[in-house]
This record gives C-alpha cells, sequence and structure tokens, in this order.
C-alpha cells in the first residue's frame, strides 16, 4: 500500500513506521526530518503523492496545561492542525482509508471498569475535548469523502524508552524514589505500540471505533514490579494512603512541580480499565500481554 504517515517522529508513530515500511510504501509528515516537513498548527501540507491510507497519529500528548496559552495549545495542535491536514488531502487527492489515533481520555472518566465504546464522550478537560472534537471532524470529511474510516482510542501505551508518566514511573523506580500508594492495586488499561502497529492495516479495510488493551489491565504493583527486575531491583517501596494524602495536599498549593497533588493521587489510586471485546470479535484482535514482552530499552 501507499501510506502517509503523520507523527512518525513520535513515540507511537516510530513503532507505526518501522513495522508498516517493511512491505508497504510509506511517507512521513512531520515538523521535522520526514518526507514532508509541516507544522499543521500553522500551514495545509503540500502534498505530491495519492495515498492508500492515511494514519493521523500527530497531536499533542496528554499532559496538564500551566497556562491558558498551553490549554489554548491542544485545540490549536489537535483540531486546528486536523483540519489543516485534511485541507491539505482534500486540495490533492482523497485516499480509500483514514486511521485516527485517539485516545480512552475521550470518555472522561478517572474510574471505571471495561469502558466500551457506546459510553458517551465527557471529556472536559483540553486533551480530551480536541480529541473529541478531531474526531468529530475527521468523521465528517471521511463520510463527505466516501473514505472507510477508523478510530482507535487507546490507553496507556507500552514500548521502549516511553515518553510521560510511564517514563517518569521508570526513571523513578530505577533511581529508588518512586512509591506504589496503598498498595498499587488499581488497575489500569494498557496495550503494546508493536501490537498497535500490526493490526492498523487489518482494521483500516473495515473501519469504525474501537478501544486496544492488552486485555489483562495491570495494576500498579505488577507494572512496577516488572519494571524494578529490569533493574535487578526485587522490591518497590509503598506508601500509606494518609500520607499520599497529605503530600497530595501539598502539592495542590505548590503546583506542578511538585510529583503529586490531589489530581494525580485520584488517578494513580483508581481503578479504570476499558473494554475492547468489540476489536476482537470482528478482527480476533489477540494482543501480547504487556508484562510479558515489555521492554525498556531496546538494548533490554
Amino acid at each position: 500500500m501507499k501510506i502517509l504517515l503523520t507523527g512518525g517522529n513520535g513515540f507511537l508513530g516510530s513503532y507505526i513506521l518501522q513495522i508498516l515500511k517493511e512491505n508497504n510504501e510509506i511517507h512521513t509528515l512531520s515538523r521535522t526530518n520526514a518526507f514532508y516537513n509541516c507544522n499543521l498548527k500553522y500551514e495545509i501540507p503540500e502534498l505530491v503523492n495519492n495515498y492508500d491510507l492515511i494514519i493521523h497519529s500527530a497531536g499533542k500528548v496528554h499532559s496538564i496545561p500551566l497556562n491558558d496559552i498551553e490549554k489554548s495549545d491542544f485545540y490549536d495542535t489537535n483540531v486546528k492542525g486536523t483540519m489543516n491536514f485534511l485541507d491539505g488531502l482534500t486540495n490533492t487527492y482523497i485516499p480509500k482509508q483514514f486511521i485516527f489515533i485517539s485516545s480512552v481520555s475521550v470518555y472522561g472518566l478517572n474510574v471505571g471498569v471495561n469502558i466500551n465504546e457506546s459510553f458517551p464522550l465527557l471529556a472536559n478537560d483540553p486533551y480530551g475535548k480536541s480529541k473529541i472534537e478531531a474526531e468529530g471532524i475527521i468523521k465528517k470529511w471521511c463520510v463527505e469523502h466516501n473514505v472507510v474510516f477508523t478510530i482507535l482510542r487507546l490507553p496507556l501505551v507500552i514500548g521502549v524508552n516511553p515518553p510521560g508518566n510511564l517514563g517518569s514511573m521508570i526513571r523513578g523506580i530505577n533511581k529508588g524514589y518512586y512509591f506504589n500508594i496503598a498498595g498499587g492495586y488499581a488497575k489500569k488499561s494498557m496495550v503494546l505500540a508493536s501490537d498497535i502497529a500490526k493490526f492498523i492495516l487489518k482494521v483500516a479495510e473495515v473501519g469504525g471505533i474501537y478501544n486496544l488493551t492488552d486485555g489483562i489491565h495491570p495494576t500498579f504493583n505488577e507494572l512496577s514490579k516488572s519494571i524494578s527486575l529490569n533493574f535487578d531491583k526485587s522490591f518497590v517501596p509503598n506508601m500509606p494512603l494518609f500520607l499520599a494524602n497529605v503530600l497530595a495536599k501539598i502539592g495542590d498549593i505548590l503546583g506542578n512541580a511538585f510529583p503529586i497533588n490531589s489530581n494525580k493521587l485520584s488517578k494513580i489510586t483508581s481503578t479504570l480499565t476499558f473494554d475492547d471485546s468489540k476489536a476482537r470479535i470482528a478482527f480476533g484482535w489477540k494482543p501480547t500481554p504487556v508484562l510479558e514482552s515489555f521492554k525498556l530499552y531496546e538494548d533490554a
């Protein structure tokens, strides 16, 4: 297939690029070091090729905005950037298939069990709202242009050298300052980046909206133990909930420079899992359990 991938320099995008380039012609679009160098937040890309499949993975990833400028950046990057990208496609050639990399953040939940794709989209934070709006824009455009569209709603994505909170967790365990809280028994949905990449061509032909997880939903305690073994550490310390609550209150006052606040504590201690049975039934989705194959680094 002839494929155009946005965000190929990103964490998940790099996995998609590496796996799909083996048997397909794939071009990338990113701000730098790509076939098309383009900042979608400000520019409509000038494309010079026709593509069978579009994979839109570029975007501003989930984080807590510190000010109004950072809040608006979610809209500018994830919504306006998507509109600019679609305008570029409209001006060049309409593809057959379109895949959008979205997030389970669209559901707007901090706690829940086996949330499926029919659950209402309730996010009210800048990141979740921007993903909801981008999903709607893409669906409308694809329907208008008779394009088969797929939306993949992803939980925590696992892979080598991960960014964000998982990367911070790994560094904390390695340096000895990470603590499980209240035993770390809250369960979270996760999925391997490599499994997502391998699934893309199969789902692209049919389309639809799908949650993807490993189906196991490890606890923080299980994940931290798996990580610690990579550093030859057999023990991950635990922090009692009452002490974590005290520190979270301090973090509420000091702001994001402090490692924990009440919002983060609530997420860490609350189970939140998603149902991927729709993908399993439709495509035989059989992901690898995260804890069985999670590698921290390329040479692990």
